[in-house]
């Protein structure tokens, strides 16, 4: 499939606009709330969103496995990696409850690529390291500015008081390079996230170190996608 058209000029404010707006509601969330509809947003925003694209989510994989596959693949072609630069941004900020993240760039290796296009597979990998990163640092910046106490108490935080204890000391025990040591690593991945937004490491370092971390991760995912391919592992999968 041609990646072009997925990176055309038309996708960027898409994209641009939709970054803005996560780290806009990350900063809303922190502010005062005491206005009512700040309240809602602070508490079930994320939810919404998380919500919305689970139900596009849920509409592309029908259309693909029962209805107009011709559609779904004319969706693929166009907005294909916008989607997994969206959905990777709910990955990297650990809202992803819907879908294992493990599957989303060797499916998109599988949908948008082939084992022997280089170039496409690369821009996969970009995509989901930038949204990742983006996803990580929205994250990274309510844990640092709204502290421990605010998270717990929000509906959309996942991540019990117990768990949380353990990654902080995590943190503590080896520093900023469990960063990137963790987010190349299967059920460890964006766990240090919020550690080190209660740490108030800088942003530019956890930027740069979360970033890496996830260009290892996704590398060797898409890696695991040309040689499942190859081998045709994937032969006799429905689609």
């Amino acid at each position: 499939m041609q990646l072009a058209s997925l990176v055309a000029a038309e996708t960027t404010p898409l994209v641009g606009l939709f970054a803005l707006s996560m780290f806009g509601l990350a900063l809303l969330s922190v502010g005062s709330e005491s206005n009512s509809i700040r309240q809602f947003l602070s508490d079930y925003g994320i939810i919404l969103l998380v919500a919305g694209v689970a139900a596009a989510a849920v509409v592309g994989i029908y259309l693909f496995l029962i209805g107009d596959k011709a559609l779904a693949e004319q969706w693929l072609d166009q907005y294909g990696l916008l989607a997994l630069f969206l959905i990777l941004i709910l990955e990297g900020a650990m809202l992803l409850y819907f879908a294992p993240s493990e599957s989303l760039v060797p499916t998109s290796v599988y949908v948008l690529a082939s084992p022997d296009d280089f170039r496409g597979i690369a821009v996969i990998i970009f995509v989901a390291v930038v949204g990742a990163t983006i996803g990580q640092y929205a994250l990274f910046s309510l844990a640092k500015r709204g502290g421990r106490e605010y998270l717990l108490e929000k509906p959309w935080f996942r991540i019990s008081e117990s768990s949380l204890d353990r990654f902080d000391g995590w943190f503590e025990r080896w520093g900023r390079i469990v960063v990137p040591v963790s987010n190349a690593l299967l059920f460890t991945r964006g766990m240090i996230t919020v550690p080190a937004g209660f740490a108030e490491m800088r942003d530019w370092e956890f930027i740069i170190l979360s970033a890496i971390g996830t260009l290892i991760f996704q590398s060797w995912l898409a890696a695991f996608a040309i040689y499942t391919i190859e081998l045709g592992l994937l032969d006799y999968l429905p689609f």
